[in-house]
Parts: structure tokens; sequence; C-alpha cells
């Protein structure tokens, strides 16, 4: 079948809005029914948690992000088979955390698996004690998470890995700095100028820095790499939990955190508690972002003022 025929069948564009109605993108379930929804020429998402971008090419194609374990990285190679049939598969992972990576065992032999090496650090680090800990949470991680291992990359890079699908769709895989987590990995398709953010840039949800297992970045590092995803223009944006959006939402995320960050130093300076910062802080959100599922900042205001970038200010 040619690419020209699959981007016409019918049930690629059915409407997405059935498939949750929850406003908690944490609790958006990926199904085998669900339908693809069209992101640019190339890029084609399947809404979850998180949500798995599917990149496809003349000859290749390119899941970003497994679902939670082994059951759901079977349904997101499934829909990779259906929306290019007999192509040559290739999985990369926006971080370590188990609902983005912890399915890769699940997906066919042959798939080449590529991570950044900062990224495979932290899988063999912390990648099991993590699985534990999401299993811990409920019944259904803990029946999803059942035979969770990780596979052994095929091939590891450091900054940037280019990846040629064919046709002309060539997708940088990029390090680019700690931020959401120290490894987090960014998937820019080139010619669709379209960005894979992974958490690094969401769409009207609170960052967070996690440090519970590794380490995470500084809201300064985390700016560091916005900026440097800016210089690329990207014209669309697929986060891994919320909706997605145009490039707008890349200086949306600098915003946002940039006013935290600025807030919580001048609370800082005058005195004020990290915690009672914290509170604050989100207190303020809350009144500028009422229909945003949370607007809990207190893990970044902490960050701000253990930050040694900002611990001058």
């Amino acid at each position: 079948m040619s690419f020209a025929l699959l981007l016409a069948m019918p049930w690629m564009f059915l409407p997405a809005a059935a498939q949750t109605t929850s406003s908690d993108p944490h609790q958006w379930k990926m199904r085998v029914t669900d339908t693809p929804i069209h992101i640019s020429e190339h890029v084609w998402m399947i809404k979850g948690n998180p949500n798995i971008a599917i990149v496809v090419g003349a000859r290749s194609v390119l899941v970003v992000d497994t679902g939670l374990g082994p059951k759901m990285g079977a349904m997101a190679a499934g829909f990779a088979e259906k929306l290019a049939p007999g192509k040559k598969l290739f999985l990369t992972t926006t971080h370590f955390h188990p609902e983005h990576a912890a399915g890769d065992k699940d997906f066919p032999a042959s798939t080449t698996l590529i991570r950044n090496d900062i990224q495979q650090m932290e899988v063999e680090r912390y990648g099991m004690d993590m699985v534990k800990l999401f299993a811990s949470r409920s019944a259904d991680n803990r029946e999803l998470l059942q035979g969770t291992t990780f596979r052994t990359p095929d091939v590891t890079f450091h900054n940037e890995a280019k990846l040629d699908l064919g046709g002309g769709v060539i997708v940088s895989l990029l390090w680019l700095g700690p931020a959401h987590t120290e490894g987090d990995e960014l998937t820019f398709v080139e010619p669709d100028a379209t960005l894979i953010s992974g958490d690094v840039v969401q769409n009207d949800t609170m960052p967070t820095i996690y440090t519970a297992l590794g380490k995470g970045g500084t809201p300064t590092t985390w700016l560091h790499v916005v900026d440097k995803i800016a210089e690329r223009h990207p014209t669309h944006v697929v986060p891994d939990h919320s909706e997605p959006g145009d490039g707008t939402l890349v200086a949306s995320e600098h915003k946002l955190i940039a006013e935290i960050r600025t807030r919580a130093l001048a609370l800082k300076a005058h005195g004020v508690s990290a915690d009672e910062a914290g509170k604050q802080v989100s207190a303020t959100l809350k009144q500028e972002h009422p229909d945003w599922h949370s607007t809990d900042a207190s893990g970044v205001v902490r960050s701000v003022y253990q930050d040694p970038d900002t611990s001058a200010q």
C-alpha cells in the first residue's frame, strides 16, 4: 500500500474527542480501538498517558514512547504497523519513567531502539525502582507493569542523532540538557517542523522537575533547553501529557517557568520560606489559570530556591 493511499484511509480522520473525557491527562487511556490523530504530514499521535507519537517515512517508521508496560508497548507497536505496514520500525523514548519507556520489550524483536546515553544511564540505575514505585500506586499500574524489563538499546548517542526514515523524512533526536529529568530527549521532525517534546514543553500544564529517583534539571537549565528548542522554530508540538498545539507552546513554556522563577526569587529575597513561597505562587497561578488541571508550583519553587545559578540573586 502506498503512503498516499495510507493517508487517504478514512478511519484515520475520525474525530478524536471520544478518546477521553477526563481533565487529568494522567488518566487518559490508550486503547487499541483509538483513532490516530494526524498532526502534520508525517506525524501521527495516539492519545493516552503519555501521548504516543508515530513518524512515518517512505522506508521506516519511528515510535516515540511506549506507554505504561509491555501491553501498552505492544499496542503502540501495533498502531505503527497499522499506519505503516511492513516498514522498518525504530523506537525512542523521551525519558526513563515507566509510562514512557517500560513497554519497550514487547515491541517486535526487529525494532531498533535508540536512546541518548544519559537517559540510558537513568534506565540502568533507576528504571526498575521507578517501575516498582509506579506499580505501587494502583492495581491497574501493577497489572500493566507485570513482567516489565528494559531492553538494551541498539544505538545510543550523546547530543544528537539523525534518523533518515526515507522520502526526505529526516528526524533529529536531541539531548539539549536536563529539564524534567536529566536525560530528557526531544524529537524534531525536520520536513514538518514538528517537535515531539516529552515533558519539556507542555500545553496549559505545570512543569515538574523530578528528583525522587535520579536528578532532574533546574529552572535555569530547563529555560536553556527551551531556548535551544526555539531556535528550530517548530510549527507543531506534540507534548506527552497534554493536548497537541502549535509552535507558540514553546514560548508559553518559557514564559511560565521564567515567571515562576521570578516570583520565587522575589519571595526568597524577602525571607519567605520555600514552602510558603510555593503556596503563594501556586495560589497566584490558580487565579490566573482557573481551568488548568493543576497549578501546583511548589516543586519548581523549591528548585528555584536550591538552584545554584540563582542562589546569588
